[in-house]
């Protein structure tokens, strides 16, 4: 009997350790149409503050480890904790573009984590600086 409720434990807790790792971002940054996820800095002031933060949620089971973010030009700096997302919590990217360059923008900035399902997931900054 004990090796039977042993086999059935050991079991459950493979189930639950192959549960989908997901995160998803606020609907604030999500576009309905194409579901790309985007933050839209509208027309700003050259040397205007070019940080921007994309909050997610980490809705897997397991923490949620960002291994590295990487951006499509050296004008977009992303900062991000190092730290594992637990499921349930917060987490969140920011991403600092050089306001110093003008006219219209859209820059990509690619992160890299253990999610199953996106383990590799695009963001999208964009706008335009005025000169």
């Amino acid at each position: 009997m004990k090796k039977f409720i042993l086999g059935i434990a050991l079991g459950l807790a493979g189930i639950v350790s192959v549960s989908a790792q997901e995160f998803t971002f606020a609907e604030e940054f999500v576009n309905p149409d194409t579901n790309d996820v985007v933050i839209d800095y509208g027309t700003i002031e050259n040397g205007a503050d070019g940080q921007r933060t994309f909050v997610f949620t980490n809705t897997g089971a397991k923490p949620l480890v960002i291994s590295r973010v990487q951006t499509s030009c050296g004008c977009t700096t992303p900062e991000y904790s190092k730290e594992p997302v637990l499921p349930g919590a917060e987490g969140k990217i920011v991403v600092k573009y050089d306001t110093k360059r003008t006219g219209p923008f859209q820059k990509s900035i690619t992160v890299y984590s253990n999610a199953e399902e996106a383990g590799r997931k695009v963001l999208k900054i964009k706008g335009t600086i005025k000169s």
